[in-house]
């Protein structure tokens, strides 16, 4: 009996029936081969059937179920019509089966899953480069409304809760809401993966080389630890070695859970450097065992549940090189009892605006040109004749507005001679950069005029259908002071940004936990 697929005609005698089973055959061995690139030695139907079999392993859920209200607006396409792609990445810290409560060191099945790791990963619209940015798992949140797509089962909105919380509350599409929530950046998709997981695909690539600066033994007298014992150097790290590397606290710098996010960025980089150098991606046996650990191991949104969906995201990913892949931490302070941190003002907001506006984080992206300034033919008016209205825009995504801010800027401009500038208190709003806005050429001059006494850029002086006048709107990077300095697309140092191409980075021990 043939297993090869009948035509939509069912005709299976003759020499047209047999031309469109030949077709068939190699459209169906093209389309698997495009998969992973994997090289089938068996018959098309048995190509077709192993690709059915991958998808059969990939875990799916909704990419967000939060309120709706709480969407990102997805970044507008370049001129080249291109646009960023965000992928938020998870670690699960799941006691769901009994090889996860061992790996976890839980005593029970099922305590509710928190993701433990989160990082967004922002690949550059012209996919010359990609920013990730970690968030602690202690980071305190708000985390919005949601609902349970299984269950239908209702999450109310909370504050100062920990991040890693939102994935027990309906899964990784709230963890995905919550990201949103707090940067205003737009994600695409998700991926998340278990403590098991790990391990699978830590052996299925063969190892991961990772660095101590002094021998270390993540263990504690009253049993805290990772368990992670290694010697001084580079060491291949797989199966529940690598998963110790990844959860290490204990041992690894201050003992805090930003240092563990600095492992795990070291462990990524070395990661994308072995799957890109790696002779198993070439063995055709090892790859289709390391297609099906990935496809076990991953949980991913229903946007991108399938093999050749997840096969041309690899290819995008693979078009940035290594050397232009940067990974960040969310600055942060820590709260007033020192156990749990907070998005640090200014400098989260400004690592999240980078990433909303695409601009790479490595430093590296080529100079953009000036914005021609528009010629004005509207002569300016005497200062004290332009009517200026000034609006608190200092809201941000990680800072409440400042108290006040209008008003104080509506006194520097009556200060400096616009004596019929006024504060609006009936709008708060937010406002990544100051900017002043008119609605008619005939104030472009007016408006140009003001930006100049302030020393705000020119391509921050935008025509408005939204305001009725000269409008300056004191934005997030103004908050405080009297002078305003045009904000920069520098990574902030509080990033510790850690380029992929780096082999030498080693973590530095704690000399209380040497052996």
């Amino acid at each position: 009996m043939s297993l090869t697929p009948q035509d939509g005609g069912g005709r299976q005698n003759g020499r047209g029936a047999d031309g469109d089973r030949r077709r068939r055959r190699r459209r169906i061995v093209r389309w698997s081969a495009s998969v992973l690139a994997l090289a089938m030695a068996g018959t098309a139907t048995a190509g077709y059937l192993y690709y059915e079999h991958l998808n059969g392993n990939i875990k799916k859920e909704s990419l967000n179920i939060g309120d709706s209200k709480d969407r990102a607006t997805k970044t507008k396409a370049n001129a080249a019509g291109q646009t960023p792609l965000n992928i938020l990445l998870i670690g699960s810290d799941a006691r769901d089966t009994a090889e996860n409560v061992k790996l976890g060191g839980a005593r029970d099945i099922g305590t509710a899953a928190r993701a433990d790791v989160q990082m967004l990963l922002h690949v550059s619209a012209d996919r010359t480069n990609m920013s990730v940015v970690s968030m602690p798992r202690d980071t305190l949140v708000s985390i919005p409304k949601c609902t349970d797509a299984k269950t239908g089962k209702v999450y109310a909105a909370t504050a100062d809760t920990m991040t890693n919380a939102s994935l027990e509350r309906g899964g990784p599409g709230c963890t995905v809401a919550t990201w949103e929530k707090l940067t205003d950046i737009h994600i695409d998709h998700f991926m998340m993966v278990d403590f098991s997981g790990v391990v699978s695909m830590a052996d299925a690539i063969g190892g991961v080389p990772v660095c101590v600066d002094a021998n270390i033994y993540s263990h504690t007298s009253t049993g805290h630890g990772s368990g992670l014992k290694l010697k001084k150097g580079t060491t291949s790290v797989k199966g529940k070695q690598a998963l110790q590397w990844l959860r290490t606290r204990y041992g690894f710098e201050d003992g805090s859970d930003i240092a563990r996010t600095k492992a795990q960025h070291m462990y990524m980089n070395s990661m994308v450097r072995q799957l890109r150098s790696n002779a198993t991606l070439s063995n055709p046996d090892k790859l289709l065992g390391l297609a099906e650990t990935a496809t076990k191991a991953l949980t991913v949104d229903t946007g991108l549940g399938s093999v050749t969906k997840l096969y041309d995201l690899s290819k995008e990913l693979k078009k940035v090189p290594t050397n232009r892949i940067t990974m960040t931490t969310m600055p942060f302070v820590y709260s007033s009892d020192g156990n749990r941190v907070l998005p640090k003002p200014t400098d989260a907001a400004k690592l999240w605006r980078l990433v909303r506006e695409d601009v790479a984080l490595d430093g590296k992206d080529k100079k953009k040109t000036t914005t021609a300034t528009t010629k004005v033919t509207d002569k300016a008016a005497a200062d004290d004749r332009i009517a200026v209205q000034v609006q608190n825009g200092t809201k941000s995504s990680t800072e409440s507005a400042v108290t006040g801010r209008a008003a104080a800027v509506t006194q520097l401009l009556v200060g400096k001679g616009f004596t019929k500038a006024a504060a609006d208190t009936s709008a708060l709003l937010s406002e990544d950069e100051t900017l002043v806005r008119y609605p008619s050429a005939d104030l472009a001059g007016d408006a140009q005029r003001v930006a100049k006494v302030l020393d705000i850029p020119t391509d921050q002086v935008k025509k408005s259908a939204d305001v009725d006048g000269v409008t300056l709107v004191v934005g997030a990077d103004w908050r405080s002071g009297t002078e305003y300095t045009a904000d920069d697309d520098t990574t902030p140092a509080s990033a510790n940004a850690l380029n992929a191409s780096d082999t030498k980075a080693c973590m530095h021990v704690d000399p209380d936990y040497t052996w």
